[in-house]
């Protein structure tokens, strides 16, 4: 009797069949042919690299250091990503940001070199409606540097047909139309479904750094953290849709809330290319959000390591315990309670127990 062989099919990552996808479509659309060449190759008309040889890319200190434009986290002519969880503040630092660089100052003494540069703030997030609210008081809309321009989409456009070929061309028209240094992007992945925010977050980042090369620009994307575990400190795998934007920009920060004051939030370096790493995980920035009369700020509060932030071993948050309580209301088991919020079972007995005693 023959032996059988047994052939098991592995699957792959889903990032490599996206790569792979991607290839396929650029391809067909870009079907390759043989350039016509000169006899040398190094007089080829195809300006697809830059190629000399390697002596000549070194300038013997002619170029100058970048310039921070928020101090080690994001510098000059950089594609840098801002992510956070959801009412963490993110569009808030992003929009004070911004009318900080349009006007040349800093940010609570964090540095910022600039000088006064044209910013345009691309808000998927925000309605007209939502803006002004957010920055009006009883006396009055705050006012904004002249050199500050906020873009929305337009609620009657036609989004079906190459939606985000549009969005790209748009998008470079608003650069070229205010003569924009720095563009914010808030955010990446409001463009696309579900299923595809992935692959189009991808492209949108792939796009954003086509313009930086070309215009010379710093452009800062914000991008969204799905839900993680508050216990454990921040890193390049928390980004939503794929941690493969990282490898596209050149610099990344993160906001993460503080578990020991729910009003605190905190700054990290993710990722740099032109600095060292100076507020990373021993020394992360801490921050309040304060409202000064119609502008909303994120205010400085020193420094601290991350870990006095997260949460610790065993603790059980507020919100946790209110679906404890209302599930046990419901009837549900502690076991189950427990495996539904991911907590152990004597927690779930402990916060009930407190209850009861209550």
């Amino acid at each position: 009797m023959k032996n059988k062989i047994k052939i098991e099919f592995v699957e792959r990552p889903v990032e490599v069949e996206m790569i792979r996808q991607m290839a396929r479509d650029s391809m067909a659309r870009n079907p390759i042919s043989k350039p016509n060449l000169s006899d040398s190759p190094l007089d080829c008309a195809d300006d697809l690299f830059s190629l000399k040889p390697a002596n000549d890319w070194i300038s013997g200190g002619r170029h100058t250091r970048p310039k921070m434009v928020f101090d080690n986290f994001w510098f000059e002519n950089e594609l840098c990503i801002l992510f956070a969880d959801t009412n963490v503040g993110k569009s808030i630092l992003a929009v004070q940001l911004g009318n900080c660089i349009a006007n040349g100052g800093d940010l609570n003494n964090f540095r910022m070199q600039m000088p006064a540069s044209p910013v345009v703030y691309f808000d998927f997030e925000q309605s007209a409606n939502q803006f002004e609210a957010r920055y009006t008081d009883h006396d009055g809309p705050f006012k904004f540097s002249t050199n500050f321009f906020r873009a929305e989409l337009n609620a009657t456009a036609d989004s079906t047909h190459n939606y985000l070929d549009r969005v790209h061309y748009c998008t470079e028209e608003g650069i070229r139309n205010t003569k924009a240094k720095v563009l914010i992007v808030d955010n990446l992945t409001y463009l696309a479904n579900e299923a595809e925010r992935a692959r189009d977050a991808l492209i949108m980042m792939k796009f954003l750094k086509k313009l930086k090369s070309k215009y010379g620009i710093s452009i800062l994307a914000l991008a969204h953290t799905p839900k993680r575990n508050p216990a454990r400190p921040i890193t390049n795998n928390d980004m939503q849709g794929s941690k493969m934007l990282i490898n596209f920009c050149d610099s990344a920060f993160a906001i993460g809330r503080s578990q020991k004051d729910l009003e605190m939030r905190y700054i990290k370096q993710i990722k740099q290319r032109n600095a060292t790493e100076t507020y990373g995980e021993e020394r992360v920035c801490l921050f309040k959000i304060h409202r000064n009369g119609a502008n909303l700020l994120f205010e400085h509060y020193g420094f601290e390591p991350e870990q006095e932030h997260l949460q610790k071993p065993g603790y059980i948050g507020l919100l946790d315990k209110q679906k404890i309580i209302a599930l046990n209301k419901e009837g549900v088991s502690n076991r189950l309670i427990a495996l539904q919020l991911g907590v152990a079972r004597s927690s779930v007995a402990r916060v009930l127990e407190l209850e009861g005693e209550g």
